[in-house]
C-alpha cells in the first residue's frame, strides 16, 4: 500500500536540499537516507534520499542527482510516497496510519452519526479529521484524545466527545433564534407591549 510521507517546499540553500512538509508520524523511518520514494507527479521520481537534517525546525533532505538549487527548485510540490505492507501498525499503539482511519465512521458518544472520515490533514500543530456529514458538508475535527475519545477498527468508527459548536454550530444558532422567536411571541400573547424605539442621540 502507498502513503503520501510528505510534500517537498522550497529549496534551501544553493547545494540541492529542500524543506519537506512531514506526513507521517515516523519521519526517522520513511524519511531515512537511503530511503526510495515514489513520486506524485510519477515523472519526477523516484527519489532517493541522500541526507537530511533539521533547520530551525523544518526537515530539509537531499536526494541523490539533485545538486543545485535550480534542480531542488524544480522539485517543489512534489508528494513523496512510501509502500507500506497494510498489514504492519505504528510502534505506538495510540498512533495510526492515515489508511486505517479514512474511511472510518464518526459518531459521538451517545452513538449519534456525525459523518465519515475523508481525509487526513497534517498541519504543524495538530492532525485533523475531515468528516463528510449526511448532507455532504465537511466537519474538521482535532485528532486529540480530548475529542476523540476512542479508534475502534474492528468496528470501523470513530468515537468523539464534541465540544459545543464543533459539529453543531449551525444547529445551536438556529435553535437560539427558535427560542427566541418563541420567547418574543409569547410575551405578546401575555399582552406584554414591546418596547418603543428609541430615537437616535436620546440617552434616557
Amino acid at each position: 500500500m502507498q502513503l503520501v510521507v510528505a510534500r517537498i517546499g522550497r529549496a534551501h540553500g544553493i547545494k540541492g536540499e529542500v524543506t519537506v512538509e512531514v506526513r507521517t508520524d515516523e519521519p526517522e523511518l520513511r524519511l531515512a537516507p537511503g530511503a526510495v520514494l515514489a513520486t506524485d507527479p510519477a515523472s519526477t521520481g523516484p527519489l532517493t534520499i541522500e541526507t537530511g537534517r533539521v533547520h530551525s525546525g523544518r526537515l530539509l533532505l537531499r536526494f541523490e542527482g539533485v545538486g543545485d538549487r535550480t534542480a531542488a527548485e524544480a522539485l517543489r510540490n512534489t508528494l513523496l510516497i512510501a509502500e507500506v505492507d497494510p498489514e504492519e501498525l505504528p510502534e505506538d499503539e495510540d498512533e495510526y496510519y492515515d489508511h486505517q482511519l479514512i474511511d472510518l465512521d464518526v459518531v459521538t458518544e451517545d452513538g449519534t452519526e456525525v459523518g465519515r472520515i475523508t481525509e487526513i490533514s497534517h498541519l504543524p500543530s495538530q492532525d485533523l479529521f475531515i468528516v463528510e456529514r449526511p448532507d455532504g458538508s465537511e466537519v474538521m475535527i482535532p485528532f486529540v484524545q480530548e475529542i476523540v475519545t476512542e479508534i475502534d477498527l474492528e468496528e470501523q468508527r470513530a468515537v468523539i466527545a464534541p465540544p459545543p459548536g464543533l459539529i453543531d454550530d449551525r444547529a445551536e444558532i438556529a435553535s437560539a433564534r427558535d427560542a427566541g422567536q418563541e420567547s418574543r411571541d409569547a410575551g405578546r400573547e401575555a399582552g406584554e407591549a414591546e418596547p418603543e424605539p428609541r430615537e437616535s442621540g436620546d440617552a434616557s
